[in-house]
């Protein structure tokens, strides 16, 4: 018999539980799964494919891709909105004869692509850490509790007797559970924080320009096709210019201005306005998930929750059982109802409640 429950729980998978929610997902699995997989695109194209190509005249083609991968190109922002092919050669590229030397303008080097691969890594493992703090803090409590009560095929002994272990362990460890729920609520605000956090710091490695990408690209979307200025060109360029110099026939200092095309900015442009928006949204989302736990201070907020978990248990057990809850106890009934059996933890909830107010079994 035992067997055959066995082969059942495995094949439905009944030995998981959950621990978390969906907003709780939202940033260990959502947000990592599409920061690990755009490194990787990343990872790819530049360690398997031509990330930069430099043009320049007097210095082998491979040193010079080498040395500008290495040391960073520049543009130069005033000149992004100049007309291509008549007033510059690409966007943020001076032209001498009509602009003057390069000094005249601000110059902004770029050394950010070099490491988008890394960092994208580095923000994936920091969306984890609050998932791997609260599976530390939580021990396996939510699993050992359950004890295999998520079955709905379960032999009636086994069942009775291990219902009866989890009411016993309730009412003894009643109100001790609030240190548990406390630390799940710091993993909460960590979430928050984190997010914000990867948006402040995000910021900070695309030189001050994310923050408001998203906005400028919506505008530039929404301008006439002859006038409209790329944003992505000043942030994430696909030409840039690359200075080189070295010792002449002479030995005086020659300097050498190249061009490089970096064909993977097309592919960061991409992916930061997509993580731009999944940023804000997971935020947004994080935000409201804290003012719902600030709601689930207040006992009568907690009482609506747990009915509308035990749906088929008696609204006034339930209300009984509300009334002698504090909120560490209120969070561990309601990890229980997302784990076990709707029928079975309604049963609990019953036994629960009697014991509670002193009343027999029914």
């Amino acid at each position: 018999m035992y067997d055959v429950f066995g082969s059942i729980r495995s094949l439905l998978k009944i030995d998981s539980v959950s621990i978390d929610n969906n907003i709780f997902r939202l940033h260990y699995k959502g947000t990592m799964f599409i920061l690990v997989a755009f490194s990787l695109l990343i990872t790819q194209k530049q360690y398997f494919g031509d990330p930069i190509d430099c043009i320049v005249e007097g210095v082998d083609a491979g040193i010079m891709d080498t040395y500008c991968w290495i040391h960073s190109t520049f543009t130069i922002p005033a000149l992004t909105g100049g007309v291509v092919g008549e007033e510059i050669p690409h966007p943020g590229i001076a032209n001498p004869s009509l602009h003057g030397p390069d000094d005249q303008y601000e110059v902004k080097h770029h050394k950010y692509y070099q490491w988008v691969t890394l960092f994208l890594y580095l923000q994936a493992i920091l969306f984890y850490v609050p998932r791997y703090l609260w599976k530390i803090w939580e021990g396996g409590k939510v699993k050992m509790l359950v004890m295999q009560l998520n079955a709905p095929i379960l032999d009636d002994d086994v069942k009775r007797e291990r219902k009866a272990m989890l009411v016993d362990y309730f009412v003894v460890n009643l109100h001790n559970h609030n240190f548990y729920a406390f630390r799940f609520f710091l993993c909460e605000v960590l979430n928050f924080v984190n997010v914000i956090g990867q948006i402040y710091f995000t910021d900070r490695f695309l030189g001050y320009e994310f923050t408001t990408y998203g906005t400028r690209v919506l505008a530039f979307s929404e301008q006439e096709f002859e006038t409209r200025h790329d944003p992505m060109d000043e942030v994430f360029p696909k030409v840039a210019k690359c200075t080189f110099h070295k010792y002449g026939a002479s030995g005086t200092v020659e300097r050498h201005d190249g061009l490089c095309v970096l064909p993977l900015n097309i592919l960061n442009e991409k992916i930061y306005i997509i993580l731009w928006f999944w940023f804000i949204i997971v935020a947004v989302i994080s935000g409201v998930g804290l003012l719902y736990r600030l709601a689930t201070f207040t006992p009568a907020f907690r009482q609506i929750l747990l009915r509308t978990r035990s749906r088929l248990a008696s609204s006034d057990n339930v209300e009984a059982i509300s009334r002698k809850c504090q909120i560490g106890d209120w969070f561990v009934l309601y990890q229980l109802a997302k784990n076990m059996d709707p029928l079975i933890y309604k049963e609990f909830i019953t036994d629960l409640a009697n014991k509670l107010q002193g009343k027999g079994p029914v």
